[in-house]
């Protein structure tokens, strides 16, 4: 599919906005076309908008199979920039998926195979008067805005859950028979975190190098002001959101070393127990085992009271061990 985004202006207002619609197959692409996004593109779609502005669009496996090296490249005049976005955040499905940008005399194309958030985010604020500045600098700045504040919104939700796991961890547990099952579960949601979390700083890593790119190219090239400005603040945005990842990474780590140790120490517990029991029963089996040899020199034999003497004394030395045990409160 291609959308393509017209400049149009408010019908109230005046003001300057991005009308975007879909493109028909046999339609040409609008001269004034400022932004072409391309969503799962065939190739009779790539070749269209590779004719309009002349540039190479890539594939979806050329896409993937991306060297680190050549995510940022200039071809022919165009600056080609590919970013790592994080998609599928409401579900268990989370991924990263690539995205270009393609930039050529000040008109901005995207190539993408997934649909984010953050582009949604940013089609329904261009779309409102004077939601962006015009022109393909100024909205590839703003649309890169746009996905560092979906970032800071999975980090702040993630911080949220990463909380709640913290007070489970950490709250006195309702039922002590099911709370090994409670550290399972508590076990596999800071491993799901942790790895939406990695996925979501490998996008902002992508995405810092994409600023970082034009911020030089901007100050070369004498770009507006206001989009230098933008691409800065985004810069220092992305920054911060790093080290918010970086510390939210850190304390996935203390909660995962708090429930490993409450971990261990259920198992002591049981270990423990099973351990007191051994010693408790332990004088009693010797007892039993004294009185259960068959010499006929023992003249307990002959006694009447012989087995109730027997049976209070296994009683009493099991009493005494766990009555010790008690006094010096190691149970």
């Amino acid at each position: 599919m291609i959308f393509v985004h017209q400049p149009n202006a408010c019908a109230s207002t005046g003001q300057p906005l991005l009308e975007r619609r879909l493109l028909d197959p046999n339609e040409p692409i609008p001269p004034d076309s400022l932004w072409i996004d391309l969503i799962e593109p065939t190739r009779q779609e790539d070749h269209r908008v590779e004719a309009f502005m002349g540039i190479s669009i890539p594939t979806r496996e050329e896409m993937q199979d991306i060297e680190p090296s050549e995510l940022l490249y200039v071809e022919n005049g165009a600056r080609y920039m590919t970013g790592r976005l994080l998609c599928r955040v409401e579900t268990d499905d989370a991924m990263l998926t690539g995205v270009t940008f393609i930039l050529r005399d000040n008109r901005l194309a995207t190539v993408r195979y997934e649909d984010p958030q953050a582009f949604r985010m940013f089609v329904q604020r261009a779309a409102r008067p004077a939601g962006v500045m015009l022109g393909g600098e100024a909205i590839l700045a703003s649309l890169i805005e746009t996905v560092i504040d979906r970032a800071a919104d999975v980090l702040q939700l993630q911080g949220e859950r990463i909380d709640a796991l913290s007070r489970r961890i950490f709250d006195e547990p309702h039922d002590p028979g099911a709370r090994n099952a409670e550290l399972q579960e508590t076990l596999r949601g800071l491993g799901r975190h942790n790895e939406l979390l990695s996925k979501q700083r490998e996008s902002l890593v992508s995405m810092e190098r994409i600023l970082l790119s034009l911020s030089a190219s901007y100050r070369a090239s004498k770009a507006p002001r206001e989009v230098r400005e933008e691409v800065r603040s985004t810069l220092r945005d992305l920054q911060s959101l790093e080290e918010h990842a970086t510390f939210l990474s850190a304390k996935i780590q203390f909660l995962l070393d708090a429930t490993l140790g409450l971990v261990n120490l259920e198992q002591n517990n049981i270990i423990k127990l099973f351990s007191v029991m051994a010693v408790v029963f332990m004088p009693p089996t010797l007892i039993a085992s004294i009185y259960g040899m068959n010499f006929e020199a023992m003249p307990e034999l002959k006694w009447v009271l012989g087995y109730p003497m027997a049976i209070v004394m296994m009683v009493v030395a099991a009493i005494l061990p766990y009555v010790f045990f008690r006094w010096k409160r190691w149970l």
